[in-house]
């Protein structure tokens, strides 16, 4: 599209330590707008696209909390680059991922949330997404009520409940619903943000794209998806996973923040078994790769990082390894059918379930799994074949008549 431009303004890292050295922005804004922006952002992430709907031309963005303070500071540059993305006489939706209570407490501090007074022709709203520590805690006693063989049916479910974790789970999927929807159904352009943009900002913007676009739920979409939205967004691996696979201390940064995302992903593969071309052993080696790896892929917390310690020269990716062949079929969905719909998950508490194959992996045979798969798989197979023979025996009546019609004639 002619409104947007790539920016080399974050070359050699140097406006935006957490952003990639080449970013998409509005074309009308040059780089010294961008320059102001960044100033009026927390860790200077401003405002940038994650995401354009083809179907409507309406776009995705993502940044940090504006620093407006408790004396309500603005940025002119900033109100003019967000506003850049809205079509005539449309409005916007900010999604801030902070409770409102969370958002104001925020101002004393420094940082805050966009005033409709400066952006009137934006609609807040607030989807309440907790932070990293609380995340973590959640996990703690989720793994603890899984790991504990003891538990009758009333404290197993007691457990799981006050884990809190399936709630969170609704939580991120809500606010990427919100999301999609403002973008397709309302044909509104939306901006994502909660302190940092570093974490839940990530979760609502991949989650949405997962929900609007076919592409991401293709191998090479994803991969290509948790590239752009994760490790080029700078999603802080090291400090959220890469410690605590090592540690046995409670590390201060931890939280299962990407674990979450490839949990909703897998609650929106069960309910969607036939939309997606990966299935749920892929999205388990992601998880496994981001808290211990052979490869370099999710070391570091960021591309600046990834950089000066010169992982792409001195270590092997990850996906150079998922795509040869051999492997690639180990994580290929049998049921995949392309589907170039919007897919949109239920998040009723009903429709959510414990993900058994990470946190109750030890528990459940293998063994009939795979022989289930197996034979599913022979299945498709037997049936693709048969649908083959059906279809050119078609093409052979077909062209029987029409010889037949032919010499009718003649």
């Amino acid at each position: 599209t002619d409104e947007w431009r790539l920016s080399c303004i974050n070359k050699e890292f140097c406006v935006c330590p957490s952003y990639p050295p080449v970013v998409v922005v509005p074309k009308s804004i040059d780089d010294e707008a961008l320059r102001k922006v960044a100033m009026f952002r927390h860790g200077s992430r401003f405002p940038v696209l994650s995401y354009y709907h083809k179907k409507n031309g309406m776009v995705m963005m993502r940044s940090s909390q504006p620093l407006t303070g408790t004396n309500g500071r603005r940025c002119k540059e900033d109100e003019k680059l967000i506003n850049a993305t809205l079509r005539p006489g449309k409005r916007g939706y900010i999604i801030d991922t902070r409770s409102l209570n969370v958002a104001q407490q925020a101002r004393a501090k420094g940082g805050g949330f966009e005033q409709e007074a400066h952006y009137p022709q934006w609609r807040r709203i607030h989807k309440c997404i907790e932070r990293f520590n609380i995340l973590q805690e959640s996990l703690i006693k989720l793994v603890e009520a899984c790991n504990d063989q003891s538990h009758n049916m009333d404290r197993w479910l007691s457990k799981l409940e006050a884990s809190n974790w399936l709630t969170h789970i609704k939580e991120i999927l809500t606010a990427a619903c919100l999301a999609a929807q403002c973008i397709d159904r309302e044909g509104a352009s939306v901006l994502v943000h909660g302190t940092e943009g570093t974490d839940s900002t990530l979760q609502v913007t991949s989650l949405a794209q997962i929900i609007l676009d076919p592409r991401c739920r293709t191998i090479r979409g994803f991969e290509s998806l948790v590239v752009r939205e994760w490790l080029q967004a700078g999603h802080p691996f090291q400090q959220r996973c890469a410690q605590s696979a090592y540690s046995n201390s409670k590390q201060k940064l931890e939280a299962p923040v990407f674990l979450l995302f490839l949990d909703c992903v897998w609650q929106i593969l069960r309910q969607f078994p036939c939309s997606f071309e990966f299935n749920e052993q892929f999205l388990i080696m992601l998880f496994e790769h981001a808290y211990a790896s052979q490869f370099g892929t999710f070391l570091g917390n960021n591309e600046n990082e990834r950089s000066k310690l010169k992982l792409p020269q001195k270590t092997m990716s990850l996906w150079s390894w998922v795509n040869r062949s051999e492997e690639l079929s180990k994580f290929q969905n049998p049921l995949f059918e392309a589907n170039s719909l919007v897919i949109w998950p239920s998040v009723a508490p009903q429709s959510l379930q414990l993900w058994e194959g990470v946190f109750l992996r030890w528990n459940r045979p293998s063994k009939f799994l795979d022989e289930a798969h197996e034979e599913m798989i022979n299945i498709i197979k037997y049936n693709k074949e048969l649908q083959a023979k059906v279809n050119a025996l078609r093409r052979q009546l077909a062209e029987m008549e029409t010889d037949d019609r032919m010499q009718e004639n003649l």
